[in-house]
């Protein structure tokens, strides 16, 4: 059961950007599963599915939305009508495909797209943004709206590069947003320190800023395995090392969620992959 009180005076939904500055890099697949470990462990979770013109939520937990997002913008639909249950209770809000018109939103629109999340989030404990690849204006005024930036990257030079660019472009906007890294399909535990050390060392040096170190998930062929019969790795009957490492995130974010109107915790100076902070009941 959650420690989350679930009355008027319980805070509003945490916003959770997951982002990546590359594509390839699982940032979907982590955002879905993700979202299922917080909700296993008694959290009210929703996926706002933020690359609107490229949504893929749906698919990839074999939903199928009559309507999407683009219908909310427009008017036509509320977020309540078009919100799709998906495994272990998480709401999902799905995106358009292929949906020229979305794939920037105008000043027209936005104050609608504020409302809506607003909406979807009113009786959340976590909302989730599984914002589009890159660093369109989409992407930045979005992660503007969140709590937290979880930016996901690999082991591959070009994704590290990227992702540092997503960093650097963020604190350009906020220098006090909070950044967290998460290393995906890492081969092991000091591959993930290595990429976190490069770009935490970029991020100090030119940035003047601290990264939150999240941890890693380990390559494994179950997520692939997971994607294409369209469910979720957590909560299967699979036990591999990357739903582990997906259910040890879970828990590091859901015990970090600051309690009533505040930033999400400070990170102290220097920490990183020896210093990954654990709630005992993470371990």
């Amino acid at each position: 059961m959650s420690l989350i009180a679930r009355d008027d005076r319980r805070p509003p939904a945490t916003r959770i950007a997951v982002t990546s500055g590359k594509g390839g890099v699982g940032k979907t697949s982590l955002t879905v599963n993700l979202a299922v470990a917080m909700a296993r462990l008694g959290h009210r979770v929703g996926i706002i599915d933020a690359d609107f013109a490229l949504g893929n939520i749906d698919v990839m937990l074999g939903l199928t939305p009559e309507d999407h997002l683009g219908a909310v913008l427009d008017g036509v639909k509320t977020v309540g009508e078009i919100t799709l249950d998906g495994p272990s209770g998480v709401r999902v809000i799905p995106a358009g495909s292929g949906v020229r018109a979305l794939a920037a939103i105008d000043h027209e629109k936005w104050p609608r797209l504020i409302e809506a999340i607003d909406e979807a989030g009113r009786d959340l404990d976590f909302l989730l943004f599984d914002t589009a690849t890159g660093v369109s204006d989409n992407v930045l005024d979005l992660i503007a709206l969140t709590d937290y930036v979880l930016v996901v990257t690999s082991f591959e030079p070009a994704a590290v590069v990227d992702a540092y660019a997503v960093i650097k472009l963020v604190t350009a906007g906020d220098a006090a947003k909070p950044i967290g890294v998460v290393v995906n399909a890492a081969r092991d535990a000091e591959e993930g320190g290595l990429v976190f050390r490069q770009i935490s060392l970029a991020a100090d040096r030119f940035l003047g800023r601290t990264l939150r170190y999240e941890g890693h998930v380990l390559e494994d062929r179950s997520v692939k395995d997971s994607g294409l019969a369209q469910m979720p790795l957590v909560g299967s009957d699979v036990a591999g090392p990357a739903s582990r490492d997906i259910r040890r995130l879970a828990c590091r974010l859901t015990s970090a969620r600051p309690f009533g109107a505040g930033p999400w915790p400070s990170t102290p100076a220097g920490r990183g992959p020896s210093a990954v902070a654990e709630a005992p009941q993470c371990a």
